[in-house]
């Protein structure tokens, strides 16, 4: 029998990705017996990421300033704009290096059965920035799911009213991948071999 604060930090601890009961058990218990010092700097760096982490306002990726740092860069390309599902993905193509241009995440995708359109994913903004003018290039990395190519299709239908050129990450992403885990050569070729839509 656990006490109900020991309760309560396995509770917490399962709300991360992957992590069940036991392994929510073992990492309090290590957390515990073993790391208190490193358990007090996790609270608080979550404590304070909690508090002073939003969205940059152009991109919409996490921020701690109202324009995040690849937005505010004089050394970006700012007429090329490649949309992502999430910010782990911006990660993944900055590791790359083949993109030098900028982001707008959608922080999802459209789903319609579980209710999320086209406002829930910030497609609004996007249309605004497209309306403005200034990107020559709208570049797709949705995941290539069916909710991923139902995101795509809608994006090339905002692109083309604003006369933006479209195109699609193509070879390397096997169907059902996910931009997170691929490595860095595959995600070149994809964009080396992005295509017009």
């Amino acid at each position: 029998m656990q006490t109900p604060l020991i309760d309560d930090l396995i509770s917490a601890l399962k709300v991360l990705p992957g992590v069940g009961a036991k392994s929510a058990q073992r990492m309090a218990y290590h957390l515990l017996e073993r790391d208190r010092k490193g358990a007090l700097r996790l609270a608080e760096t979550l404590n304070e990421a909690m508090e002073k982490v939003g969205h940059c306002r152009q991109c919409r990726t996490f921020s701690e300033n109202e324009i995040c740092p690849i937005c505010a860069s004089a050394k970006r390309v700012q007429d090329e704009i490649c949309v992502v599902e999430s910010p782990a993905d911006i990660a993944v193509i900055e590791q790359s290096g083949i993109f030098r241009g900028t982001y707008f995440v959608l922080m999802g995708r459209l789903s319609p059965i579980d209710g999320i359109g086209p406002e829930d994913i910030g497609l609004p903004i996007l249309e605004l920035r497209l309306q403005q003018g200034g990107c020559s290039e709208l570049i797709i990395a949705t995941n290539p799911s069916v909710e991923g190519e139902a995101t795509a299709h809608y994006l090339q239908q905002i692109a083309k009213n604003y006369d933006v050129k479209v195109s699609r990450l193509a070879q390397g992403i096997p169907l059902g991948g996910e931009l997170e885990y691929l490595d860095s050569g595959t995600l070149t070729q994809a964009f080396l071999s992005r295509r017009e839509v």
